[in-house]
């Protein structure tokens, strides 16, 4: 059995034997110094296992052994996979637990989310599930918190992608003379794709094309994907009636001049259908607080600095 006494109590990786740091432009995992040393297989990545099985019916069960991968060698397997997620580098610090839920439905996020991530089966089907809400809400953060679960305590293969930045490498690949299935393809065929800001971009025929070639190999093969966008999933209902049940003119007009910025627009019925049966949808209302700025608000140093000049 692997010696995990100096691990349990580690401060560094509180005992999951991985690190995942900001490198550059990428968010990296590799193993914590605490797990350097296996005294489960000293070095080999491997170990011997016993299995049993009958053979004969006349003999019985048989009992041997096997040479099996060590749980060091999986955990660097298991590394390996995470950095080729592709996760930026400002969310290496995404995770569940320092996830803020600011109101109830944040808190349902986080729910959903966590919920997926421990009750994943790589054998199973799995519906994925959308985050919609305003800018700032943690959207992304519980999608990198998703992965990072996936890959390195589940064993998943799962790749990171923001829409607009593969709207971008597919035309950069058409001047290198690739096609965009073939830029499509590894990211129709991985076990779990995560993508950020859907709906995002010009809205060209190209966008549209692409996005639906990508979801439509996804859907047609059963893979699960996980969305998060800054669009509302359905329209809000705004009120254009006065308190006597009139109808106010300065509220229609608000409602004519203000529409609904709603995801089925930007990305189209048929999209949008397929959406609805391969995601659960989880909708952060537009009053959810920016955590970016609420804590631009809150930095001590500002504050003190605000305090001198009022002297």
């Amino acid at each position: 059995m692997q010696n995990t006494r100096s691990t349990e109590g580690c401060a560094r990786c509180a005992g999951r034997k991985y690190v995942i740091e900001r490198r550059d432009m990428r968010a990296l995992a590799r193993a914590c110094e605490c797990s350097e040393r296996c005294d489960a297989c000293n070095g080999t990545g491997s170990v011997y296992a016993v299995r049993e099985e009958t053979f004969s019916s006349k003999v019985g069960p048989k009992k041997y052994e096997v040479l099996v991968p060590c749980s060091c060698a999986l955990l660097r397997r298991r590394i390996a996979r995470f950095n080729q997620v592709e996760l930026p580098g400002v969310l290496a610090h995404a995770a569940f637990e320092n996830y803020r839920a600011s109101s109830a439905p944040a808190e349902l996020a986080k729910h959903v989310a966590m919920d997926f991530a421990h009750h994943y089966k790589r054998d199973g089907d799995n519906k994925g599930f959308i985050l919609s809400g305003p800018v700032g809400t943690g959207k992304t953060h519980l999608l990198a918190a998703t992965l990072a679960h996936l890959v390195l305590e589940g064993g998943a293969e799962a790749q990171y992608v923001e829409i607009s930045f593969l709207y971008a490498t597919i035309r950069k690949g058409f001047k290198d003379g690739k096609s965009g299935g073939e830029i499509i393809g590894p990211l129709s065929e991985v076990e779990v794709l995560a993508i950020d800001e859907l709906g995002k971009g010009r809205g060209s025929q190209f966008e549209l094309d692409t996005l639906d070639e990508l979801i439509s190999r996804r859907y047609n093969a059963k893979r699960t994907t996980l969305f998060a966008t800054n669009y509302a999933l359905a329209p809000e209902k705004r009120s254009v009636r006065t308190a006597a049940g009139y109808q106010s003119s300065e509220g229609l007009k608000q409602a004519a001049a203000e529409p609904e910025l709603l995801l089925r627009d930007r990305v189209g019925e048929r999209i949008y259908s397929r959406l609805c049966e391969m995601c659960t949808f989880v909708e952060l209302p537009k009053e959810t607080p920016d955590q970016r700025r609420t804590k631009q608000e809150l930095d001590p140093r500002l504050k003190a600095l605000s305090a001198l000049t009022k002297r």
